[in-house]
């Protein structure tokens, strides 16, 4: 399938999770397709984006070792991604990641994921934590940061502050996950 043809497949996902996980199971079983959905992703001003960050989100929450080739490529643009609809499922899938990375579980994150593409992640989630974004990505933000945090310890008082200045001004969605992250902080 060439990039045009997924492009023109994309079309077709909608917000249902049928949708969304049948084509993530299609890229999954197609790995050749993945670059192709990254740069569709990665158009940032074009439509169709948001869909394939849909899509890729649904690939990562049901294979994360997928994207490990595509680290360096996905690390480098998600400052880029905009769109209210495509920096959620982005904020996600680095979710996932940082989740991943300290998790319990022996994952090959572990072993995939560098000190710069941590450094990405953690400037996209702060970029997400102090400008204009909706209150998910916000919260998948605040997760990364604080989980981060515990391998940079100059995360958490950055973390605090902008919680602590933003707290009155937000949504009460993100008051309660501010509140739990600002409590785990100060355990």
């Amino acid at each position: 399938m060439t990039t045009e043809t997924l492009y023109q497949e994309l079309n077709y996902v909608n917000h249902s999770r049928a949708k969304r996980l049948h084509y993530a199971n299609l890229v999954i079983d197609n790995p050749d397709l993945i670059p192709k959905l990254l740069d569709i992703l990665f158009m940032v001003d074009d439509k169709i984006s948001p869909r394939a960050a849909w899509v890729f989100e649904f690939m990562c929450g049901e294979n994360l070792n997928t994207i490990i080739p595509y680290l360096d490529r996905f690390t480098e643009n998600i400052n880029k991604v905009h769109l209210d609809s495509a920096v959620r499922p982005v904020a996600k899938v680095c979710e996932y990641l940082v989740k991943a990375l300290y998790g319990r579980e022996n994952h090959k994150i572990k072993q995939a994921l560098s000190s710069q593409h941590k450094e990405k992640i953690i400037e996209a989630c702060f970029d997400w934590m102090i400008n204009d974004e909706k209150i998910a990505p916000k919260a998948y933000a605040m997760n990364s940061l604080f989980l981060l945090g515990s391998e940079y310890e100059w995360i958490h008082p950055e973390l605090v502050l902008i919680l602590e200045r933003d707290y009155q001004i937000q949504s009460s969605g993100f008051k309660a996950r501010a509140r739990q992250i600002l409590k785990k902080i100060k355990k």
